[in-house]
């Protein structure tokens, strides 16, 4: 084989990972992942059909946290992998051309190739957003859950401080969920008003199937007087999802933020949804 043959043989098999963020409304998609079916919509398979076309090649995404049905992300990280090299203008623009309007690249960059959108992962964040009110919203009627009840943050919050740190969440997670351990570490869970806005802000290493909607359902049902602060203790020492309530809609769940090692050079989260106000810097500074 002569040089120029080998040059071009290496050429055709070298791989360029790239990192970038992702923003959509999950209303309309059943969810992250692909699935097998003709008319299920999902995000993963539109991102990845449109960073096809910009690389003339079929490529596969890896997201950072797969979100299910409904649920949306501000800040969804994914990485994959080109035979081809474009300018990081190139794979925005170019992959937005073609995407949805309720999804949209954010940014793009190179990576090394030892960086993984879900195992370099050291803690994700998620914020769910609740609107209290006697009348139902029309402009976010999938942006947020709404409820008629009256909630008290106070309440909530006392009720969230039990599941600061790392414990057993069997109670919090799906009977399906496919997680080999229930353990997870929570490192900073805030409830505060945002406006008109009641936020459930969490941090944790990781998280299990439905653990911040069930999560949400018990502290709503804190918040309007059906159940003590204590109760969440007490749901996760039971270490049995029977005890634990009500899962809260996806509407309002929002994947906001995702850390990487410094090494990696990944772009910080602004914190999203973009309509939500800062009403409390202190819970921010926190988490």
């Amino acid at each position: 084989m002569s040089t120029q043959e080998h040059n071009q043989g290496a050429t055709e098999v070298a791989l360029f990972r790239y990192a970038a963020a992702v923003e959509y409304a999950g209303s309309h998609y059943n969810g992250w992942q692909a699935q097998s079916g003709e008319n299920v919509r999902c995000v993963q398979l539109e991102v990845e059909r449109a960073l096809s076309r910009v690389a003339n090649h079929p490529l596969s995404v890896v997201c950072a946290g797969r979100t299910d049905a409904g649920v949306s992300a501000s800040y969804q990280v994914i990485h994959f992998d080109a035979h081809v090299e474009r300018p990081v203008r190139a794979w925005v623009m170019g992959a937005n051309t073609y995407l949805p309007d309720d999804i949209a690249i954010l940014w793009v960059r190179p990576v090394d190739q030892e960086f993984h959108a879900r195992f370099s992962a050291q803690q994700r964040r998620y914020r769910y957003l609740i609107y209290s009110a006697p009348v139902k919203p029309a402009l976010l009627a999938r942006g947020v859950t709404w409820t008629y009840k009256k909630l008290d943050v106070a309440r909530m919050l006392e009720g969230a401080r039990h599941l600061v740190g790392e414990h057993d969440f069997t109670s919090y997670r799906a009977v399906a969920c496919q997680a080999h351990s229930p353990v997870r570490e929570v490192k900073a869970l805030e409830v505060y008003r945002s406006g008109e806005l009641i936020v459930i802000d969490i941090c944790a290493n990781a998280f299990l199937h439905h653990m911040v909607r069930n999560i949400a359902g018990v502290l709503m049902k804190i918040g309007c007087g059906d159940a003590e602060p204590i109760w969440a203790k007490q749901v996760l020492d039971a270490r049995d999802r029977r005890e634990g309530g009500v899962t809260a809609p996806p509407w309002g769940l929002y994947f906001v933020d995702v850390k990487y090692p410094e090494v990696f050079d990944i772009p910080a989260s602004t914190l999203g949804p973009y309509f939500l106000s800062d009403a409390c810097p202190d819970a921010q500074g926190r988490l």
